[in-house]
């Protein structure tokens, strides 16, 4: 099983970034970008496997997410989230595949493409784009549903149990975990006694309380539109086929508009691909990923 030492990554305005990076020094180079309200942890089985394949894989926090730092005053922005990716990117010793999902896949979008039209320009960002679960199209009852769950708990979980359950109730398809330390590494245990998310809550305050047009919640299926229409490098994207945040017909469309992308549809799994079917998702990944890489 891979193993990799703790960096810490200057964000845009010094925001401090935590990942866990590992595999050879001269592999190929691989960053894992989480989903909203997810940790670094939620790519270990994928990262390990890079690892373990002989990739120089950084698994990153992003800001206000697991051990990174919370922005001050709030700055949640999609350019913050953007510039943090390319800010992990100039880390490596070349341009890394970034592998993102949702949040972490629209940062990683935008952080190739914003003021980058040219192949050799968001080349020098990143060799390859993997989006797991999201495209430039974002079903609003998914959004409204991820939304709904993260606003629902801030005050907190009495146990480990109760937020298990809350997880079972949001994804029944998969199967509840009976070992719950990994799900212990996605929360803070308080001295008040309860176990609370492990992101700043002025993310989910922002994202989805906010009027304020620079959130990431805010950014319009248009603009994300003429992103994938700019994107140049080799893409994979990736859907789970019980997701309801990307539609079949939201993939369709972008594969149109990027009809280099390669698409990969993981059944049995939701809008959680990795979690979901993880055994799935890193076979679709690394044929990619070795093609890319040589």
């Amino acid at each position: 099983m891979g193993t990799g030492t703790t960096i810490t990554i200057s964000g845009r305005n010094g925001v401090e970034l935590l990942g866990d990076l590992g595999g050879p020094e001269d592999g190929p180079t691989v960053i894992l970008l989480h989903g909203g309200g997810q940790t670094r942890h939620s790519w270990a089985g994928t990262w390990a496997h890079l690892v373990d394949n002989g990739y120089r894989a950084l698994s990153l926090d992003l800001r206000g997410h697991g051990d990174s730092q919370w922005a001050p005053e709030g700055d949640y922005s999609h350019i913050s989230f953007a510039a943090d990716v390319i800010a992990a990117s100039r880390s490596m010793p070349s341009p890394p595949i970034l592998i993102g999902a949702s949040l972490g896949g629209i940062s990683s979008l935008l952080a190739i493409t914003t003021d980058r039209t040219s192949l050799a320009a968001q080349a020098e960002v990143a060799r390859a784009l993997v989006l797991v679960d999201v495209a430039h199209r974002l079903e609003e009852t998914g959004r409204d549903r991820i939304g709904d769950f993260m606003t629902a708990h801030l005050d907190g979980f009495a146990s480990l149990d109760d937020a298990a359950d809350a997880i079972a109730a949001y994804n029944p398809h998969r199967p509840r975990p009976s070992n719950l330390a990994g799900l212990a590494k996605n929360l803070r245990l308080r001295d008040d006694g309860r176990w609370y998310w492990h992101w700043d809550p002025a993310f989910v305050s922002g994202r989805f309380g906010s009027a304020d047009e620079t959130r990431v919640s805010s950014i319009g299926n248009e603009t994300l539109g003429r992103a994938a229409d700019a994107l140049r490098i080799p893409t994979l994207l990736v859907r789970g086929r019980m997701s309801d945040l990307l539609s079949a017909e939201g993939a369709e469309d972008f594969l149109r508009r990027v009809p280099h992308a390669e698409f990969a549809d993981v059944a049995d799994a939701g809008h959680m691909v990795a979690g979901d079917r993880n055994e799935i998702f890193n076979g679709a990944l690394l044929g990619f990923v070795e093609r890319q890489s040589h």
